[in-house]
């Protein structure tokens, strides 16, 4: 998908970080945005600021956990241009430090309603609108944590592995449909953004004083929100279906990848001859155990 000046793009969690970084480098291209967030305040400020710098901006305050607002957010697209070419469901939070067995329920409920279902209700809602004008394309959020294990933050990971497999399979249900249409994942490594700090607003988290800051933790291996922006919005117009921007975040899916090949190839390997290859039992309809 060519990304042109007059285009509509709608961006979820727009308010800060990558969402408000996608805003900017979309804004930059002459696109028109809708931006949503759950925090009304900074999405005040992030229009204001948008608007400052030129770009053609509507805010919806939406809480994507919430397929009815998900809902509304599209209708509100729809009124102010008319169509929507891009849809970013990027709105997230993130999860205590703690081994899987610790994170209680409502732990793993809102990391599934937001950074899960999230997407899910952006695609129900504003699939059939592209379908309808035979042309779009999504790009969901996710994380490197999403191709790789992240141990001490598994509802995280959980998620974002899960939006890894959601994109992959939706974008080939949209080219099934159109191939002007598609979807794409990106999978950033560490990005200097405020998550932190607006989980624990959101009470997703506690922060403790004097928590460091994810530039604290890698200054010199940490990515700005404009360069994921930017990193994607490419990947978009190359009709990728993966970006995973940052140092290291190849090397560590291609450990997994290779664990799992490993794990596929010995289990084939010590497998004896299939079924088909026995007649009579295959005939004789033995029981599989």
């Amino acid at each position: 998908m060519r990304i042109e000046k007059g285009q509509v793009a709608v961006v979820t969690g727009g308010a800060s970080g990558i969402g408000y970084g996608l805003a900017e480098e979309l804004a930059a291209r002459g696109v028109r945005l809708v931006i949503a967030d759950i925090r009304e305040d900074g999405l005040a400020a992030a229009c204001e600021a948008l608007r400052a710098a030129g770009a053609e901006v509507t805010a919806v305050v939406t809480d994507v956990s919430d397929a009815a607002a998900v809902g509304r957010l599209a209708d509100r697209s729809m009124t102010a241009y008319g169509r929507v070419d891009l849809v970013c469901n990027n709105a997230g939070v993130v999860c205590p430090g703690a081994p899987m067995w610790q994170q209680d329920d409502h732990t793993w409920q809102r990391l599934i309603g937001v950074k899960l279902l999230g997407v899910v209700h952006g695609v129900r809602a504003f699939a059939p609108l592209l379908i309808e004008q035979g042309s779009g394309h999504f790009l969901n959020t996710a994380s490197a944590g999403g191709l790789s294990p992240l141990p001490g933050r598994t509802p995280y990971a959980g998620t974002m592995h899960a939006v890894v497999g959601l994109t992959e399979t939706l974008d080939v249900e949209l080219k099934q449909v159109a191939p002007t249409l598609g979807a794409t994942v990106v999978c950033p490594g560490l990005v200097d953004t405020p998550l932190g700090q607006n989980s624990a607003a959101l009470g997703a988290i506690q922060l403790p004083t004097g928590s460091p800051s994810m530039r604290d933790l890698a200054p010199d291996g940490i990515l700005s929100p404009r360069e994921v922006a930017a990193a994607a919005l490419l990947a978009v117009e190359a009709d990728r279906v993966h970006t995973a921007p940052g140092t290291g975040v190849a090397a560590r899916a291609r450990t997994r990848v290779d664990a799992l090949l490993a794990d596929i190839e010995a289990e084939e390997k010590g497998r004896g001859p299939g079924p088909e290859a026995h007649g009579s039992h295959a005939a004789g309809g033995g029981r599989l155990r």
